[in-house]
C-alpha cells in the first residue's frame, strides 16, 4: 500500500512538471494571459527575441570572451540570414555537431565551449523561449541540436 502511495505521488509530480510547457513568455494575448512561444506572431517574436533572447545570449558570450563579442547581435546566432528575417532554425551558420548523443566529439575538441553552452546557454534560451530543456531520456526538448545542425541535418525531431 505504501509503495503503490509513493508512486502515485511520483506521477503525479511527473505530470505536474510536464504540464507546465510550454511557458507562457511572451506579451500577453487578447485573453490577457502572456503567449507561449508558438502562439506569438512574428512581430511579437522578434521583440521577444531582441528585448529577451538576444541580452541573455550576449551575456553569455561577453562574460566568456568579451573581446571576441563585444558586440552580438541577430547574426550570431542566424548569420547573414538574419538580415532576410530568415530566422530559420537549426541553421548552418553555426557548426555542425557530430550527433553524438553524450557530445563526445564536441567535449574533446572544445571543452569549455561545451560545457559553457550545455551549463548556461542552453538552459537560459530554454527558459526565455519557454521550452522544455532537452531531455536525454525523451530525445525532446530545446537543446544543441535546436540551433546546431548534426552531421546530416536536423537531429532530435528539430
Amino acid at each position: 500500500m505504501k509503495i503503490l502511495g509513493l508512486g502515485l505521488v511520483a506521477v503525479f509530480v511527473v505530470v505536474t512538471l510536464c504540464a507546465c510547457y510550454p511557458k507562457r513568455v511572451g506579451p500577453a494575448g487578447p485573453d490577457g494571459e502572456r503567449l507561449t512561444w508558438t502562439a506569438m506572431n512574428k512581430n511579437q517574436r522578434k521583440a521577444h527575441m531582441r528585448k529577451v533572447v538576444l541580452p541573455l545570449a550576449a551575456d553569455v558570450f561577453q562574460a566568456w570572451r568579451p573581446e571576441r563579442y563585444a558586440r552580438v547581435d541577430c547574426t550570431l546566432c542566424h548569420g547573414d540570414n538574419a538580415h532576410w528575417e530568415d530566422f530559420q532554425m537549426p541553421t548552418s551558420h553555426l557548426p555542425r555537431l557530430s550527433g553524438a548523443l553524450l557530445l563526445g566529439p564536441e567535449f574533446e575538441k572544445h571543452p569549455d565551449t561545451t560545457r559553457l553552452k550545455l551549463d548556461r546557454l542552453v538552459p537560459e534560451m530554454a527558459a526565455a523561449l519557454g521550452l522544455k530543456p532537452f531531455s536525454l531520456i525523451t530525445c525532446r526538448g530545446f537543446g544543441c541540436y535546436s540551433c546546431h545542425l548534426g552531421p546530416e541535418g536536423p537531429l532530435f525531431g528539430n
